[in-house]
Order: structure tokens, then C-alpha cells, then sequence
């Protein structure tokens, strides 16, 4: 199969991958953001903290969501370092982030060795409003280079994406919307690998997948696994019905 899907932790699973194994590390970390306080980031699971008290769903939270932005940073930068060692030159790292953590997000990809090369916002219509205050509606993509930017390839993407995270079929808290990572997926050369060491549902790696590349993932939480497994088989399935079909004429 195109992809390889790792259960357990990310920093001791990356440590195992190979040197210049990969050509993207596009990945979206618990933020462990949203609290000023100890006791503001301990008392309050991810479920409360990036859904509103109204939302219809009741998905299942997911572990890392308490370190403080010490910790955070030395544990980011650490995943990130093993993971630009696994990653061969020119390969683009994507991670996203809040704002709270854009600047430690930025400090941990530089010093794991990445060149830090923008910011892309992630603007999302159905958003939270903010009493007094502009509304809540962004999310940032920091994303960096090994040694340098490939550009030999005919490769051209958006400077920012507007979209709402996934309504019907969601499967995740945090889930990302398919279509944008469909693009973001691209900079990794065609037939290459793409690695997320927080697999979540596995939506990079249906991205990945629909994009004709290779997918390593590593999730911990043994329920989303389970998901992002299925998810997964089922993106290897509809890529063979489209690459059976052939081109469109």
C-alpha cells in the first residue's frame, strides 16, 4: 500500500524513520494553546477548547493539549529536528498554528534547522465571533525549506485558503478541510512521500493519497487511528477507480 500508518508516539516513531526518506512534513500539532494560566490550560480538555458550547457534534478529544509554552517549544522543536532529518533536500515542512503560537511556532521550525519562508492565513467563514472585537476566523500555515526551494517544477499555490472546517461526515475536532490539503500536498514532488506525525483522522494523508503521493503517518490515540485507517484504505480504493479510469477526455 501507498502509505504507512504508525500507532504511537511521534517524537519516538520519528526517531525510527530514515535519513532523507520524505519530501513534505505538512502536520497540524496539538497547539496546546488557549490558556494564559496552569490552571486554564490543565482544566480544559481540546473538546472546550476549540468548540463552541453549542456545537452539534461530540467528537472524541485527543492527549497533548496541556504543555506550557516552554515545554511546547522544546517538544516542537524536537519533532521538527528529527523530522528535517528525515526529510531530503528541498523538502517544504507546513505546520499550522494559532495565533497565540505563531512566534513559538516559528522560533521551533528555525531552530530545527528549517529556513522559515512565510506565513499563510487559513481564513474560515463559519468561524467564532468576538464580543467587542474583531472575529475569531484564522489559522496560520508557517512553512519552511530544506536548504532550498525547488523550483524546477511548474508548482504555483495560493498565498492563503478560505474555507470552514468540514459539517457533514466529521470525524475530528481539529479536522481539516480535504480540499485545501489537496493543494498543500502538492509540494511534495508527484509520487513522492508525505509525512504528519499527528495523523489525526488522516486527512493529509487522503490528500496525499488523491494526489498521487505516499503517506507516512503517526497517530497516538488509538480511536482516531482506527479512523484515519479506514479513511486512509478508502482514499487507496477511489485513487485505483480514478487511475483505472484514466484521463478525462
Amino acid at each position: 500500500m501507498p502509505y504507512t500508518l504508525h500507532r504511537g508516539d511521534a517524537l519516538t516513531v520519528l526517531k525510527s524513520l530514515p535519513d532523507e526518506s520524505v519530501d513534505a512534513v505538512i502536520t497540524d500539532p496539538p497547539y496546546n494553546s488557549g490558556g494564559r494560566t496552569s490552571s486554564e490550560r490543565t482544566a480544559r480538555t481540546a473538546r472546550a477548547k476549540y468548540t463552541s458550547g453549542d456545537a452539534g457534534h461530540d467528537l472524541a478529544n485527543f492527549p497533548g493539549e496541556n504543555r506550557d509554552q516552554r515545554s511546547y517549544r522544546a517538544w516542537l522543536t524536537a519533532l521538527l529536528t528529527e523530522s528535517y532529518r528525515a526529510a531530503r533536500e528541498h523538502a517544504v515542512v507546513m505546520v499550522f498554528t494559532d495565533w497565540r503560537q505563531e512566534p513559538t511556532t516559528s522560533d521551533a521550525l528555525q531552530m530545527a534547522g528549517w529556513t522559515w519562508s512565510g506565513t499563510i492565513p487559513w481564513i474560515k467563514p463559519a468561524s467564532r465571533p468576538r464580543k467587542g472585537g474583531p472575529k475569531q476566523d484564522s489559522e496560520f500555515i508557517l512553512w519552511g525549506v530544506k536548504g532550498t526551494l525547488d523550483k524546477t517544477r511548474d508548482l504555483y499555490l495560493p498565498g492563503h485558503y478560505i474555507a470552514s472546517q468540514p459539517r457533514k461526515d466529521r470525524v475530528h475536532i481539529t479536522q481539516k478541510p480535504v480540499e485545501v490539503m489537496r493543494q498543500l500536498v502538492q509540494v511534495a514532488r508527484p509520487g513522492g512521500t508525505v509525512l504528519d506525525p499527528f495523523t489525526g483522522s488522516g486527512t493529509t494523508g487522503v490528500a496525499a493519497l488523491l494526489e498521487g503521493r505516499s503517506f507516512v503517518g503517526v497517530e497516538l490515540s488509538d480511536h482516531y487511528a482506527d479512523i484515519a485507517e479506514q479513511r486512509l484504505r478508502e482514499a487507496v480504493l477511489t485513487q485505483g477507480d480514478l487511475d483505472l479510469a484514466g484521463p478525462e477526455q
